[in-house]
């Protein structure tokens, strides 16, 4: 789950949480996911699930510029 960044609330208003559904397979995330992956892709924030993550490793590091390897 995701929420907005210290001091980017409204008005001091706690933000409700973003449901994360992964964008591969819609798994919904639980509880907060450190195993899930972000992809920004044309300006847009997706996530993926630990399993969609690891199936697709080969295909998702062979997107990265060079100088992330």
């Amino acid at each position: 789950m995701t929420s907005l960044p210290a001091g980017g609330d409204d008005g001091g208003s706690a933000a409700d949480p973003e449901k994360l559904v992964c964008a591969r397979c819609g798994t919904p995330a639980r509880a907060p996911q450190p195993t899930w992956t972000c992809s920004v892709e044309n300006s847009v924030r997706r996530y993926f699930c630990d399993r969609c993550s690891r199936e697709n490793l080969r295909a998702i590091e062979g997107r990265l510029d060079s100088n992330w390897w």
